[in-house]
């Protein structure tokens, strides 16, 4: 009897250890995609990678983790959006709106950001090598522009 408890404590154990690990809603992915319409959705981790999001309307969207790598984001409204640890390398960020969103250790690497509102956002641990940023209150030290 011993035996089979034993092996099914084995099967059980990885799921009782696991945290669990929020993804993107697969169905929001796809709204936004086709409608560039997704206030308050789910995109945590998602792979938007190279996405035209021109003009996307993704305030209050959670963006946890997501890669953004070579997104198009000229125009969007990220308003109260949480990118915390989202890839934004080589991302073009373009008269965006990101008011009060978490943009907490969000690597902009070799992002242009240009004419952006990041009037209240959180910005700790930006990653910003080789960014490209002009008219946009981000800065390391010194005065802001």
């Amino acid at each position: 009897m011993k035996p089979p408890i034993i092996a099914i404590l084995g099967l059980l154990t990885p799921f009782l250890f696991t945290s669990q690990v929020k993804a993107a809603n697969p169905d929001h992915i796809e709204q936004l995609l086709s409608t560039r319409y997704c206030q308050g959705c789910d995109l945590s981790g998602a792979d938007l990678s190279a996405a035209h999001l021109i003009g996307a309307d993704l305030r209050d969207a959670n963006l946890t983790g997501a890669n953004l790598t070579d997104a198009n984001l000229e125009g969007a409204d990220l308003t109260g959006a949480n990118l915390e640890g989202a890839n934004l390398t080589a991302a073009l960020v373009t008269n965006a709106s990101l008011n009060e969103s978490n943009l907490n250790s969000v690597n902009l690497t070799k992002a242009m950001v240009f004419d952006a509102d990041v009037t209240g956002a959180s910005m700790i641990s930006l990653i910003l090598d080789e960014a490209q940023i002009f008219n946009t209150k981000i800065s390391i030290g010194g005065e802001q522009e």
